[in-house]
């Protein structure tokens, strides 16, 4: 190889292509990053304030509403930033640690919408036994199960890619430090990473959401027991937003991540994430 020397830091590339757009971008991003945190700060805020939303569904929303917070300000600060910089670059130790922290809350929110469903299918398919099945105790184990587990796949993950050697080019076709742009750069075999990556993935996404669909399952056919319209109409009401939710964040996330190779479309990356990023915009 023509350039031995260790990488000690990436340069972004993100909408470098853009051109005379970056400030536009600019200005389109910075909007969608003030109502995604003006969104998020209402929803934990009302949550907090009004005692009648203080259930188990609002409990998750609340939580993943602050994750939702905390996985952005991970990523879009920086990407602003650049947009109006010349100087893009990251250390490898930033590089590690926003990949860590991004993929801890990203997890976290897949494990909680997984959650949510379960929540939802003990209170329409179990309206008895649902004080007992999630009880505040029971929720607030569930929400740190989820946010522990979060972070252990991160840390694998993260781990995984920074153990490899990156010795060659250094610059990050992405916007930030996600794991296909990062793990393309090493100068070394990564099949067997990319696989574990590729396997904790799957856990990640798919087993959450069939346990999703197995719970809507249930609830539909629960659902439609129900005599009065009116009443089927509140308990579908109930689920609509967890739902649209769910289709926008898997079906990005999928589209990005449920791959066994990282050689892939930059640019469609790009506007997955972009999706993916701002999909729990307030209801």
């Amino acid at each position: 190889m023509a350039n031995s020397s260790r990488v000690t830091e990436f340069l972004l590339l993100g909408f470098s292509s853009f051109g005379e757009l970056q400030p536009v971008l600019f200005v389109l991003f910075l909007g969608l990053y003030l109502i995604i945190l003006s969104g998020n700060f209402t929803i934990i805020s009302v949550i907090r304030l009004d005692r009648s939303l203080h259930t188990p569904m609002y409990f998750f929303l609340c939580v993943l509403s602050t994750s939702e917070v905390f996985y952005t300000i991970v990523i879009l600060p920086k990407m602003l930033i650049n947009l109006l910089s010349v100087l893009r670059t990251l250390s490898f130790i930033s590089c590690a640690t926003q990949m860590f922290f991004f993929l801890g809350f990203a997890v976290t929110n897949c494990l909680l919408l997984g959650v949510m469903g379960y929540d939802r299918y003990t209170a329409i398919c179990q309206p008895l036994r649902y004080p007992v099945l999630m009880s505040w105790r029971v929720c607030a184990q569930l929400a740190a199960t989820c946010i522990v587990s979060g972070f252990l796949i991160s840390l694998v993950a993260t781990t995984l890619v920074f153990s490899l050697p990156f010795c060659g080019s250094n610059r990050v076709n992405h916007y930030f430090c996600d794991i296909s742009p990062v793990i393309r750069l090493a100068c070394a075999e990564t099949y067997i990473n990319e696989l574990v990556i590729f396997v904790c993935g799957v856990l990640v996404l798919v087993v959450p959401l069939i346990f999703i669909c197995i719970s809507y399952g249930f609830i539909v056919r629960t659902i439609l027991k129900i005599p009065s319209a009116d009443g089927k109409r509140k308990a579908f009401s109930t689920c609509a937003s967890h739902l649209i939710v769910v289709i926008v964040h898997y079906g990005c996330a999928s589209s990005v991540y449920l791959r066994p190779s990282a050689k892939s479309s930059s640019e469609r990356e790009k506007r997955s994430r972009g999706i993916w990023t701002s999909r729990f915009l307030p209801e």
